[in-house]
């Protein structure tokens, strides 16, 4: 990835698909289904945001603060979503994600490393994890969201 900096990355992308592969098998995983949403957000100044959902995720109740709902309906709410957000860096064709919140208690303090490839408005991030003695080969892919003056939605809207 030439001339790849931390420029190109700034901006919005909105996600496409996260598969999962396996050093122990040749089948692959959908974390949050075959047709997932997400943003994943880049600021200019070292910021960045990543959130991940299954589509169609259940509402829960109006009429009840989620404080008070049963534990079961919590766990399946908050289970169909991922969030983590932080400071970020470009470091050759890798970026760094050092977390500060997540919805995942163990994520704060831990650096995400992804290897980062950039294809005109398609961006590409893979890593890999250990679970047990596997090894996981994550691939997630985002496309450039669209901007213009139409799309602001001002407060109150």
């Amino acid at each position: 990835m030439t001339g790849f900096s931390k420029d190109k990355l700034i901006g919005t992308w909105q996600l496409e698909s996260w598969t999962v592969g396996y050093a122990d098998r040749d089948d692959l995983s959908y974390p949050y289904g075959d047709d997932p949403q997400g943003l994943l957000i880049y600021s200019k100044d070292g910021w960045m945001s990543a959130s991940i959902s299954r589509s169609g995720r259940a509402p829960l109740p109006e009429d009840v603060s989620y404080r008070k709902l049963p534990d079961a309906l919590k766990a399946a709410a908050f289970s169909s979503y991922f969030h983590y957000a932080g400071r970020y860096q470009v470091v050759d064709s890798d970026v760094i994600h050092y977390v500060t919140q997540s919805l995942n208690p163990n994520f704060p303090g831990t650096e995400q490393l992804r290897h980062a490839e950039l294809d005109g408005q398609t961006l590409v991030l893979s890593g890999k994890d250990q679970v047990n003695d596997v090894t996981r080969f994550h691939s997630v892919v985002w496309h450039r969201a669209e901007t213009a003056a139409d799309d602001v939605i001002s407060p109150g809207s």
